[in-house]
């Protein structure tokens, strides 16, 4: 039994839910957010709340209980609150600054990196050394955090690169004389 799948999701005021053609739609004060829904899984849209229940006895039933319910938990989430990630700069000449639709990154490449923001992400930069990402999906809003630090991840002597704000960074110790 899915100890996450057992409860229902809690729909907040002012947020809206409906099951058509096989998709879950919420709507809520920041957006719409659709979700796919899988076949071994019943959807209950409930005064209220969203109660997600297997289909079937089967182990796939089972597995995608837990997994579609915090799915569903995400949209709801995502068009009340939104989410964000926040990454962080470390490096002597490192710096982004955030222009419209681009974000420009200096990272100590020969030339610098523009990344162009994506459709329904909003990017930051309340300082050169800090990023702030923010969207109502949560599965968009890590993908474009993903794709930013990949361009210079940390390294473990000197720690310089782009990291996830409260990471931490395994440190070695440098060569000996």
């Amino acid at each position: 039994m899915s100890r996450i799948g057992k409860r229902p999701v809690v729909v907040p005021g002012g947020v809206t839910a409906a099951i058509a053609d096989g998709t879950l739609t919420v709507k809520g004060p920041k957006g719409t957010l659709t979700l796919s829904l899988a076949d071994d899984v019943t959807y209950a849209v409930e005064e209220g709340s969203i109660s997600v229940q297997p289909a079937n006895d089967t182990k796939r039933a089972r597995s995608f209980w837990g997994m579609q319910r915090t799915l569903v938990q995400n949209l709801v989430t995502g068009v009340t609150e939104g989410y964000t990630k926040v990454l962080e700069i470390t490096g002597v000449g490192y710096r982004a600054n955030a222009q419209g639709k681009n974000l420009k990154l200096q990272l100590g490449y020969s030339h610098d990196v523009d990344f162009a923001v994506p459709e329904g992400i909003e990017i930051k930069t309340p300082d050169n050394t800090t990023i702030e990402i923010s969207g109502i999906d949560k599965q968009k809003v890590g993908q474009v955090a993903a794709e930013i630090r990949r361009w210079r991840k940390p390294e473990p002597y000197k720690g310089k690169g782009i990291k996830y704000r409260g990471e931490y960074i395994f440190r070695k110790e440098g060569k000996k004389k």
